[in-house]
């Protein structure tokens, strides 16, 4: 994917962490109010992806203070600023290989976050990535794999799009581009909010030791911008509603 950048505004993501007005780097600037949600931006990410998961997340109904963390960043991935955080969100991308051996160096810390009680939000390759073969190994008993390639599905080209699905049981659209879907193994314990026409999850959040994580294949972060640049329309309007329920099933459990 190439996505186009996301305009914030003076109120939008802060890209550094203040304190009266001085920058701080490489550490976490914690909110008394509101919930921290680490977001990854970096070549792992495409253009615009970490930023609007970022505003989907600031508009919860949680109201999540947001930080981007990566590589170039002035907030690194790590125990120490994983442990200040209450989500890690590993928003779309491109090829999930070349994305793992940019992200593989986290692993064990974020399995580490969540195993502790942290949650993982991730989005179309953010959910490739939180399964095995490559990732982090999040999803114990559930399978992903890719939509377009599953029997009977009706998009078989990896073009942006418009896919159908039925979250919690209404039928609605979502922006899509490759995304995952997942099969999960009986005796496995999840909430499938979202399926695709084939009956596989679209969404779903599951456990992971005392933590959870929220998945979805589709982008239900997508913007109007998403959908000009690409000449797409969405039956149902551009809203926001399904992102916010997949991240307060996961951050509420």
């Amino acid at each position: 994917m190439n996505r186009r950048a996301v305009l914030l505004g003076a109120g939008g993501v802060g890209l550094l962490a203040t304190v009266t007005g001085v920058a701080v780097a490489a550490s976490v600037v914690l909110s008394k109010a509101r919930p921290l949600a680490l977001v990854y931006r970096g070549q792992a990410a495409c253009s615009g992806c970490s930023e609007a998961v970022a505003v989907l997340l600031r508009g919860a109904p949680a109201r999540f203070d947001t930080q981007f963390c990566g590589p170039d960043e002035d907030v690194q991935i790590s125990a120490a600023t994983l442990a200040e955080a209450a989500v890690y969100a590993q928003p779309g991308g491109g090829d999930v290989r070349q994305a793992w051996r940019r992200v593989r160096t986290y692993a064990d810390d974020i399995r580490r976050f969540v195993d502790d009680g942290g949650n993982y939000l991730g989005f179309c390759l953010g959910a490739y990535l939180a399964g095995a073969r490559p990732g982090y190994g999040l999803l114990n008993g559930i399978g992903v794999n890719g939509y377009i390639y599953s029997k009977g599905a009706t998009i078989h080209g990896t073009d942006d799009t418009v896919v159908a699905v039925r979250w919690r049981g209404q039928p609605r659209h979502m922006y899509f581009q490759d995304g995952a879907a997942f099969t999960v193994k009986p005796g496995t314990t999840a909430t499938v909010l979202a399926t695709y026409d084939t009956g596989a999850a679209a969404a779903l959040v599951t456990s992971y030791g005392a933590g959870h994580v929220g998945v979805v294949g589709p982008h239900p972060e997508a913007d109007s911008s998403w959908y000009s640049d690409t000449r797409l329309s969405n039956p149902d309007g551009i809203r926001f509603d399904l992102g916010h329920d997949l991240i307060q099933t996961t951050f509420a459990r």
